[in-house]
């Protein structure tokens, strides 16, 4: 899937999108977000965990999470940029 068709797709299932930058080499500690968030890495890469499982993303994957999971973050040498749907937990 290309990026305006992933967007599209986030935008018809009531996601509000924007667009993530975070530099090289850093990361977020344990934490959680009160939205679901759908993601689409457009530059760099991206390392999340959650319940102890690791998902690397590169250019063209995506990842997704349910509001209030805790995971954490790193971002590769490069850093990272993502096109990330956001929708409030019901």
């Amino acid at each position: 899937m290309d990026q305006q068709a992933f967007k599209t797709m986030l935008e018809s299932e009531g996601f509000e999108v924007v667009i993530i930058e975070r530099e090289a080499n850093i990361g977020m500690d344990l934490h959680s977000h009160p939205f679901e968030a759908k993601a689409m890495i457009i530059e760099g890469e991206i390392r999340v965990v959650v319940d102890g499982k690791e998902t690397h993303c590169r250019v063209g994957d995506t990842f997704h999470l349910n509001a209030n999971v805790m995971h954490t973050e790193t971002y590769g040498p490069h850093g990272v940029k993502y096109i990330v749907g956001r929708k409030a937990a019901a």
